[in-house]
């Protein structure tokens, strides 16, 4: 299902019927029933700060892509997804239905670890600057010579902390077995790659190179598993197959838009941030649509 295009965005939800246990910058998170509801507001956030403005529909379109990339990559990693179909949960009372349908995960709960586990398979972003100046991304060496949106092969893991607010930090892999167990650390590293691997698979056959993402996994019964979102527009850069060569910058299915235009007003990226202008949403909008429709439909 691809999301409906709305006009007024959703930048809140109060759920009176269940209890509130979380507020991300973009995500509401609900108790109901033993379960997890994750409900995907139309906040957007750039450089760890959330805009005042909100982007109309985004919500929608994270939901369903993560529900495609959990229901297509399930075999490489089980996640902690239950059901999408608002329409069914009976412990949910009809006069609410409408602002969840579309955006809303019902979900296992587990133990999340503490982590987000970045995987890297072309040089960009704030690899691309951390290669520029040390010839490493979070301390791992690369080859000398390459160029912006040059291919990682293989492609690289490069963990970072899970900020409640503020900036995340890259982190190494032995910090993570510090924190997490190496029994954990070490299938939740197998498992982001693999992830990656076979979502650039899919990607690929629409014309999409998969740039970068991050995955973030949880704990259940013992068992790593997958969990809060997957190759969405928020967590992952994408852009059109036929552009990517080295030296070359991409067009960016993403949030890339948006993050250009903030430096672009000369912001310093700490809040307050900048008024969005209605073109610079409708842009942002229409881009996230867009990224869906190409993997998805």
């Amino acid at each position: 299902m691809i999301a409906a295009v709305s006009t007024v965005p959703v930048m809140s939800i109060d759920l009176p019927f269940c209890k509130r246990i979380g507020r991300g910058k973009v995500r509401e998170i609900f108790e109901l029933g033993g379960d997890l509801l994750l409900v995907a507001s139309d906040r957007i956030s750039a450089f760890d700060v959330v805009m005042n403005e909100g982007v109309p529909g985004k919500g929608r379109v994270l939901t369903e892509t993560s529900a495609f990339w959990f229901r297509h990559l399930r075999d490489v990693c089980p996640n902690h997804l239950v059901s999408t179909d608002v329409d069914s949960w009976s412990d949910v009372p009809a006069a609410h239905k409408p602002v969840l349908r579309g955006r809303t995960m019902r979900c296992r709960r587990c133990e999340p670890m503490p982590v987000e586990w970045v995987v890297r398979g072309n040089l960009t972003g704030s690899g691309w600057k951390d290669y520029q100046q040390h010839g490493t991304i979070s301390g791992v060496s690369l080859p000398k010579g390459l160029l912006h949106a040059s291919e990682l092969d293989p492609p690289i893991l490069t963990p970072s902390t899970k900020a409640e607010s503020g900036h995340d930090e890259p982190i190494s892999f032995a910090r993570v077995v510090e924190m997490v167990g190496k029994e954990h650390a070490e299938a939740a590293r197998r498992a982001a790659l693999r992830l990656f691997e076979k979502g650039r698979e899919h990607a690929k056959s629409r014309g999409i190179v998969i740039a970068d993402t991050k995955f973030e996994f949880g704990v259940l019964d013992g068992q790593v598993i997958l969990i809060d979102e997957c190759l969405t527009p928020d967590s992952s850069r994408f852009w059109p197959a036929h552009e990517v060569k080295p030296g070359a910058t991409p067009t960016s299915f993403d949030k890339q838009y948006l993050r250009d235009w903030l430096i672009g007003t000369g912001w310093n990226k700490t809040p307050p941030p900048p008024t969005l202008p209605p073109e610079v949403v409708a842009k942002t909008a229409a881009t996230y649509l867009d990224i869906q429709k190409r993997l998805t439909a």
